[in-house]
Formats: structure tokens, C-alpha cells, sequence
């Protein structure tokens, strides 16, 4: 009886839900034979589309998190978990995020392509895309400045400032402003 519920939990989300969200997100790993993709599409028609929290954003999101200008976020499908935590903040605005495939993205972070003129706090400064590789972990409450690039494999310390490029990757930066503390010599 409970895979029969199951199965028609997602039949029935395979038809309802392309009706609020891009179609292309409503599939990889989140969403083959398995309810938690569905789940979260569930919950985000109801903060997303009806309660208004990143009303646009065509795949779904987290009501705990900011998303701004979607259209600027690159991202594979199957990490779609990163935008189901809570208090990241994706500004895409003036310049695109564009993160890497198998990316893990913890609690609290902040990615920002853009930075306003300090002589004017009105005004930004021209816009800068952010780069991750793949299989990079970012740690919580990290920030990622506009401009960055960081490599594969890169991983953030928890609370990190990311202020330059780590092209590299293969390595753990942290700190304020982050440095590299360890090379990684991982075998793929």
C-alpha cells in the first residue's frame, strides 16, 4: 500500500507541478522514484507561488533563503538540494553565479556578484560573475565575493571570506580574508 501511495504522489506531481515550475528542474536525482524532489516542489508552490517568497524563480526554493535574479544562476539539476537550507543568499543580480556540478552549498552563505560604490552606497560597482567548480563544498556561513573563481575540489572553511580566486582548486581555504590551509591530493 505505502509504494502504492508513493507512486501516485509522484504521478500526480509529475502532472500538477510542471503547471508552477520550469519542467527541466523537476527531474535528476530529487525526482526519480523518489518523494523528497516532489516534497520540496510541494512546499515551494505554496511559499513560492501563492505566499510570494522568490515568486520567480522557476525551479524550486527554500522560503528561508534569497534568490536574486534566477535567470543569472547556472547550476546541474541534481543540486537542487542547495537551494532547499536555510539563510543563503544567491545575488545574482550584476553578474551570473555559476556553480559546479556535485557542489555542496551549507547553511548561510552568501554568494554575491556585485558591491555597492562606497563614495555612493546608492550605487553598485560594475558586477563580477562568481565561479565554482565541481564537487566544491562551501561551508557555513562562508561569503563569496564578486569575482571569484574557485577551482574543483575547492573547500571553504565555515565562516570564510572568499575575496580572490583559488583557480587551482584541489585545496581547504578559510579565514578573513581566506587563504589556502591545505592542498588536497584527491584521487577521482
Amino acid at each position: 500500500m505505502r509504494r502504492f501511495l508513493k507512486k501516485m504522489f509522484i504521478v500526480f506531481s509529475k502532472i500538477v507541478l510542471p503547471m508552477f515550475f520550469d519542467k527541466k528542474y523537476l527531474r535528476g536525482r530529487w525526482f526519480e522514484n523518489s518523494v523528497k524532489g516532489w516534497s520540496w516542489a510541494w512546499r515551494s508552490v505554496w511559499f513560492q507561488k501563492i505566499l510570494g517568497f522568490n515568486r520567480n524563480v522557476p525551479w524550486p526554493v527554500s522560503h528561508q533563503i534569497v534568490v536574486n535574479r534566477s535567470e543569472d544562476i547556472v547550476f546541474d539539476v541534481n543540486d537542487l538540494n542547495n537551494f532547499q537550507r536555510f539563510g543563503n543568499y544567491f545575488q545574482a543580480g550584476y553578474g551570473k553565479i555559476i556553480i559546479g556540478k556535485g557542489t555542496l552549498i551549507a547553511p548561510n552563505v552568501g554568494i554575491i556578484t556585485g558591491n555597492h560604490n562606497p563614495c555612493n552606497l546608492e550605487k553598485h560597482l560594475p558586477g563580477k560573475d562568481v565561479i565554482i567548480g565541481e564537487k566544491c563544498w562551501i561551508g557555513m556561513n562562508a561569503v563569496i565575493l564578486p569575482g571569484v573563481v574557485l577551482g574543483p575540489r575547492t573547500i571553504v572553511g565555515a565562516g570564510s571570506v572568499v575575496t580572490k580566486s583559488f583557480p587551482e582548486g584541489y585545496c581547504i581555504i578559510a579565514g578573513n580574508p581566506a587563504e589556502v590551509i591545505k592542498k588536497l591530493d584527491c584521487k577521482d
